[in-house]
């Protein structure tokens, strides 16, 4: 960006992408100024400059904005790492097809790709939402079930877990075994494995631990969830085609951990969570001063206390690209006790 004496914008390049800018400035003639004088040392005739003008390139929407950030932070990241290839863990949902969109624009289709991992309780519409989103981008896909070494945790825990109820411990352990497959991937074949949580996730800690936040990059970690359904619309729009499928977009997102399983079944509707985070955590508004906006008083306190207590989740994730005012990291250092309470 070049900006004149007045502060007007003269010239404005292409965003996120390499390229060269040439402006040409009208300057004054040389006088006299703070006591130096500026002499021509030359006779040759001066000649009037020319009335170029600067070419301004269109401003892009603040979604094609965010759009080419990621892209750009993601490239950047991965070859300046060494790598060249990624693995993504693909579970049929939003999450994964945005972050498989991103990457491959950033490094295209045949250095992509992509795992599904069923297990007993995923859904044959995740199957198949995943194996279309694959086709729509380009890229392989594999498919390894979780299943056998997820009964042999089962096994080999029975004894220890005798008269205990099934829990959040088994869900815990399909996202861990999906992790470990990733990584194992990634360690045979030289991939950088790309983790597909979001800002409203990560904020109030509905992610597993060394599970699905395994990995070397987080593409959407600075993506509120609702950020994350209007960007995949975008991506569709300007692509001319539905890549992401509108199947996908409109399910009730759900992690198929249990039977029937749903995300508003732990956590409010995104479209109620997501504007109480950018208050509480991007824009640094006490509860109770959320509360004093109208919002309600025991859900704006229960997620406060989500995002304070999940903060040392948080500190053991990977980078990944800042696209908002602020985001978890630097940005927002606090206690990583899981008893603090801001």
């Amino acid at each position: 960006m070049v900006f004149d004496h007045t502060g007007t914008l003269v010239a404005l390049s292409p965003q996120f992408v390499e390229d060269l800018l040439i402006v040409d400035i009208d300057v004054a003639s040389p006088k006299l100024r703070r006591g130096t004088r500026v002499v021509a040392i030359s006779s040759a005739p001066r000649n009037k400059p020319s009335d170029l003008q600067a070419v301004i390139t269109k401003e892009e929407t603040d979604l094609e904005q965010v759009f080419g950030a990621l892209v750009l932070g993601t490239r950047d990241y991965v070859r300046k790492n060494g790598f060249t290839d990624v693995v993504i863990g693909l579970s049929g949902g939003i999450d994964s097809a945005l972050v498989a969109a991103i990457a491959v624009e950033a490094l295209g289709a045949q250095h992509v790709h992509g795992v599904s991992m069923p297990s007993r309780y995923s859904s044959e519409g995740s199957r198949t939402d995943a194996a279309a989103l694959a086709t729509a981008l380009g890229i392989d896909l594999q498919t390894i079930s979780i299943e056998p070494a997820f009964e042999a945790y089962l096994s080999m825990t029975q004894q220890s877990f005798a008269g205990k109820q099934p829990d959040l411990t088994e869900e815990n352990l399909q996202s861990r075994v999906r992790g470990t497959t990733l990584m194992a991937l990634s360690n045979k074949f030289g991939w950088m494995v790309l983790t597909t949580g979001n800002k409203s996730e990560l904020a109030v800690g509905y992610f597993t631990l060394y599970g699905d936040s395994v990995g070397g990059f987080a593409v959407i970690k600075d993506l509120l969830k609702t950020t994350v359904y209007d960007l995949c619309r975008h991506i569709n729009k300007r692509s001319g085609r539905e890549i992401i499928s509108e199947v996908v977009i409109t399910k009730p997102p759900s992690a198929e951990l249990r039977p029937d399983q749903r995300d508003d079944q732990s956590l409010p509707a995104y479209e109620v969570l997501d504007p109480i985070l950018e208050l509480y955590v991007e824009q640094d508004r006490t509860a109770a001063e959320i509360i004093a906006m109208g919002f309600d008083d025991a859900l704006v306190r229960r997620i406060a206390r989500l995002v304070d207590t999940n903060e040392y989740k948080r500190r053991q994730g990977a980078p990944g690209v800042r696209v908002s005012a602020k985001a978890f990291g630097k940005d927002r250092r606090l206690p990583i006790t899981n008893g603090y309470r801001g």
